[in-house]
């Protein structure tokens, strides 16, 4: 069996926050919205089906953990979640604060404006709120 590697195109898109028991959480380079990325380190997996039944309990916990991570820190007023890999096949979820007044509501955030990447203040900025609220 090969090992995990992150999808090149995830690793270009996204800034490493933590790795859970199961999942690499990473930030996307998107400051018009704070959004996590959970990828399960399980080489070959594109579906959440490929996960056996323990890992997807546990996907589900680290879901969990991101997105009250996401409240705890930003408070926003809708959480979205989702698994979609149209472009990326490799199994990844999607959490996503959400607000009334956020540059693309009430459409999905894919597509709705262009990404505003990061300073690299903002950035270690962010990692370190998401790091200390993930480990809460």
């Amino acid at each position: 069996m090969s090992s995990w590697q992150l999808d090149p195109k995830l690793a270009d898109d996204t800034v490493p926050v933590l790795d859970l028991a199961l999942c690499e959480v990473r930030l996307m380079d998107d400051a018009n919205h704070p959004w996590l990325i959970l990828v399960p380190k399980i080489p070959g997996a594109t579906e959440i089906i490929d996960l056996s039944p323990a890992q997807r309990q546990q996907l589900t916990a680290e879901i969990d953990t991101a997105a009250r991570a996401l409240k705890t820190v930003f408070t926003p007023d809708k959480l979205n979640v989702a698994a979609l890999g149209n472009q990326v096949p490799q199994l990844h979820v999607h959490v996503i604060a959400r607000y009334t007044h956020d540059i693309a509501w009430p459409r999905p955030v894919w597509g709705a404006a262009h990404a505003k990447a990061y300073s690299p203040e903002q950035l270690v900025e962010r990692v370190g709120l998401l790091q200390g609220a993930l480990q809460a």
